[in-house]
């Protein structure tokens, strides 16, 4: 996560993103307990923080989450959800869909690789949905909900979101097991919580309130144009850069849509669903089917084998050197180890075959 933490109270909010619509409720927001004197001080704290040092950083968290806007919003009002659940992955991720935490969590949500399968997520070396803001958006809130029907809270809800809820339940069984349920709980709870899962509640208060009126507190509403797409089916294994030709846009818009592609290709032997730009879509089909299949990959990736150096893969694969190293940027030559994957620029020809140490 690239939050940071105020180490001293600092003091200052106007609209980011649309306001919620007038009237709908916010058990998160409008809790009596979000007026508790600790938890009051401390989310002013955070106010002050994100308004001042923070300023910049909070700036680019709204840009994200507007980018973002048409693909959370919708699914938390579907819910009947809190809308300042829009702000959670900005405590989680700083709203980067390749955020990656200490623990090995990822995405703007911050699921661990255990929990993202047991959902229906695939977590592979090529796909990472994890990343993927449209497939983890719905199953995040759908777990957020479950949490907050077991715990009968969403304060509690949220610190067993960031904490674990197997944690939250051990501190609550030691606490009192026959407390009743309610935000309560969260206030008295705090100070047996991780440090970040005390302030949890705090921060989502203070980002909540910064995000629906920026100006107020010396931000300005985001820019940035929310992502809207096209979905369609690339039948085998299809590199962005011949996606980005069929689809008539450059490269970076597939690769920003599609944050779960790890390798900068689709996988082999599947039909896999790609976003290209709204409006692109329509000829996409048509278009695809006109690339040779021997030109839908245009590089291969080699795995390293015993001995071998940058010169003897260029020479198998008949690449210039210069075009292996800059194919691998971060890779130094004298430092191959066994076992690593390299990218391979390809050299289409008739009746082509992979080789073998290839995927």
């Amino acid at each position: 996560m690239d939050i940071a933490r105020p180490h001293v109270p600092t003091g200052g909010p106007s609209p980011a993103l649309p306001p919620p619509p007038a009237g709908v409720p916010d058990a998160i927001m409008d809790s009596r307990f979000a007026r508790h004197p600790d938890i009051s001080e401390r989310t002013d704290e955070w106010v002050r923080y994100w308004s001042e040092e923070g300023r910049s950083n909070f700036q680019v968290y709204l840009e994200r989450m507007e980018r973002y806007r048409l693909v959370v919003d919708p699914e938390i009002t579907a819910r009947g959800m809190p809308p300042s659940l829009r702000v959670l992955p900005i405590l989680e991720s700083g709203y980067r869909p390749a955020a990656v935490s200490p623990a090995g969590a990822v995405g703007l949500w911050q699921f661990m690789s255990g929990t993202a399968r047991s959902m229906g997520l695939t977590v592979t070396s090529l796909v990472d949905e994890r990343r993927d803001p449209v497939r983890s958006t719905p199953l995040a809130l759908d777990f957020l909900a479950e949490l907050n029907q077991r715990f009968g809270s969403w304060y509690v809800a949220l610190a067993a979101y960031n904490a674990g809820p197997a944690r939250v339940a051990g501190i609550l069984r030691r606490h009192d097991p026959l407390a009743p349920s309610g935000d309560s709980l969260y206030v008295e709870l705090r100070r047996e919580l991780p440090p970040e899962t005390s302030d949890f509640i705090p921060k989502l208060l203070a980002a909540s309130r910064i995000a629906v009126d920026p100006r107020r507190y010396g931000l300005e509403p985001p820019g940035t144009v929310p992502m809207v797409f096209d979905e369609v089916t690339v039948p085998e294994a299809t590199s962005m850069d011949v996606l980005a030709d069929v689809a008539g846009v450059p490269q970076r818009e597939i690769e920003e849509l599609n944050p779960q592609l790890l390798r900068g290709f689709t996988p082999y032997r599947e039909q896999t669903r790609v976003r290209v730009p709204k409006g692109s879509g329509r000829d996409f089909a048509r278009r695809y089917a006109q690339v040779p299949k021997n030109e839908r990959l245009r590089f291969l990736e080699h795995r390293v084998g015993r001995g071998e150096t940058f010169s003897h893969i260029a020479l198998r694969y008949g690449v210039r050197l210069a075009a292996l190293q800059a194919a691998n940027p971060g890779i130094r030559p004298r430092r191959l180890q066994i076992g690593q994957w390299l990218v391979v620029p390809r050299v289409p020809r008739a009746g082509e075959r992979r080789r073998s140490g290839t995927r």
